[in-house]
């Protein structure tokens, strides 16, 4: 199962899906590349890009609700993709080592990994955000049903199929879910993708976010840089 395509495709497209960005904001940010400039042959490579960024927006858009998909601005946006998820744990889970300990090694992120490590890094990353996207209990049944349709339109993988299915019907257990992080870097990926999905101010999706960094071993110092560095992100 491939998902770091697809995680790839949600992140990347969020901005541009709530009527921002347009082609530069799929394309990374900035002006075309020149080999698409003037080029007509090109024009049919593109508007099916931009097709697929759609669907995968509004993918993340039902998966979500489009009130949590307006957090997903500032350089979040600039960074784009799954590695905008990686610079931020880097920036927070570093400057964290360091004041606890005076470590200066490179944390090892999603954006600095070979594929098949990042492959790993980006299903924990991906499991994260669909089940804090649960955590406010708005997807019922038939919601199920759509993101489901959506997210074959997008990527139609069997496996990545029967593991989306299982991900939207199992109860939400942050327990089951950080079992999934094999590293603190990991961890801290996973608190990111869970802080995009769920709102903070809810009483119920705060007190999920909690128990999931308890269960992540994500302590409280580095809870507040993690949260303050996605903060910045936002507002930057």
């Amino acid at each position: 199962m491939k998902t770091q395509g697809l995680l790839d495709q949600l992140l990347k497209t969020a901005q541009s899906s709530l009527g921002g960005g347009g082609l530069e904001s799929l394309l990374g940010g900035g002006k075309a590349p020149a080999r698409y400039e003037g080029k007509e042959e090109k024009r049919g490579l593109l508007n099916a890009d931009f097709g697929k960024g759609a669907l995968a927006g509004g993918a993340l858009g039902l998966l979500l609700g489009n009130k949590k998909m307006r957090k997903m601005g500032g350089k979040l946006a600039l960074y784009g993709g799954v590695a905008a998820v990686g610079v931020l744990a880097y920036k927070a889970y570093g400057e964290y080592r360091k004041q606890q300990d005076g470590s200066s090694a490179e944390p090892q992120t999603v954006d600095r990994l070979p594929p098949p490590q990042a492959e790993l890094h980006s299903q924990a990353i991906l499991q994260a955000l669909v089940a804090a996207a649960k955590a406010d209990g708005h997807i019922d049944a038939r919601e199920r049903e759509v993101i489901e349709g959506e997210f074959t339109r997008i990527d139609n993988d069997p496996g990545l199929r029967q593991w989306l299915h299982a991900e939207l019907e199992k109860p939400l257990d942050p327990a089951e879910v950080a079992r999934a992080a094999s590293t603190p870097e990991m961890a801290s990926e996973m608190y990111l993708a869970s802080l995009l999905a769920a709102d903070e101010q809810s009483f119920m999706e705060r007190a999920y976010l909690d128990e999931l960094a308890r269960q992540l071993k994500i302590d409280d110092a580095l809870k507040a840089r993690l949260e303050a560095q996605l903060q910045d992100a936002r507002e930057s």
